[in-house]
């Protein structure tokens, strides 16, 4: 019998809903653990990881859609030790109107122009030779 993966995708309903960052503490105490941990994260729909924290314990990943208890239960499996400190929904921010009129206008770009196209020229040796004889 094949064992089943389990998506970390939520329904398409949600996934629009909404973009969430997670922070999840998770015990690594070496390299190999640390890139463990970002390889079993780095999934569909993650935006961003990071591994931040004072002993670089906490994994920050944000993220559209991901369900973030079987997140922590895959990382539970592989690495023994995780727990959620925070689920919070990320803010895109707004570009306000007045800052537009601050930004100078670019110049236009031109489209670029290559190089001359080089023709390869036949030359005859000998102009009366009869090839047909």
């Amino acid at each position: 019998m094949q064992k089943r993966r389990r998506l970390f995708l939520l329904p398409r309903i949600l996934l629009n809903m909404m973009k969430q960052k997670m922070v999840i503490k998770v015990q690594v105490n070496c390299e190999e653990c640390r890139i463990k941990a970002l390889r079993l994260a780095a999934k569909p729909g993650v935006t961003s990881l990071a591994i931040e924290g004072s002993d670089k314990d906490e994994l920050v990943v944000i993220d559209e859609g991901i369900d973030s208890v079987n997140l922590t239960r895959s990382l539970r499996k592989k690495l023994r030790h995780a727990k959620i400190l925070k689920v919070e929904e990320v803010k895109v921010e707004e570009v306000k109107e007045e800052d537009q009129g601050n930004q100078t206008d670019l110049l236009p770009q031109h489209p670029i122009c290559l190089g001359p196209r080089f023709c390869e020229v036949f030359y005859d040796e000998n102009p009366n030779y009869c090839s047909i004889l």
